[in-house]
């Protein structure tokens, strides 16, 4: 089954959040489809987590080691409708894009963040609830 994974939820697998472990579980046997934005908001991440100092340089180079050890398929959003899903529930492109994929693909969405979390039940797409 497609499981569409976010940053979020990247981000506690590879910094090795409490939510890791139930992720993982969720993962193994699915495919990993997402946006092909989400190398980049990896990055965004990381550099949020510099400002807070929740992470080393050091410690980003290991994550990018498990990042690019992760099995993503990405994929090309429609651009016009991830800007009317962003229109319509008020959240960044770059979340509408995960919705897309979710409503195209018909996949649930796994994800940590509450917001899109909300957005996506809107738009009827199932979330995992981690």
């Amino acid at each position: 089954m497609n499981v569409v994974v976010d940053t979020s939820a990247l981000i506690a697998v590879i910094v090795a959040e409490p939510e890791r472990s139930r992720i993982v579980e969720f993962a193994l046997g699915n495919t990993l489809i997402g946006p092909g934005s989400i190398p980049w908001e990896i990055g965004n991440a990381f550099s949020a987590m510099f400002k807070q100092n929740r992470l080393t340089l050091e410690e980003a180079r290991k994550g990018l080691v498990i990042f690019a050890g992760i099995p993503l398929r990405y994929i090309e959003p429609d651009f016009v409708n991830s800007l009317k899903i962003s229109k319509q529930a008020n959240i960044y492109a770059y979340d509408a894009y995960f919705l897309d994929c979710a409503i195209r693909h018909k996949a649930p969405l796994l994800t940590l963040d509450q917001k899109l979390k909300a957005a996506a039940q809107n738009f009827n797409v199932e979330t995992m609830a981690v």
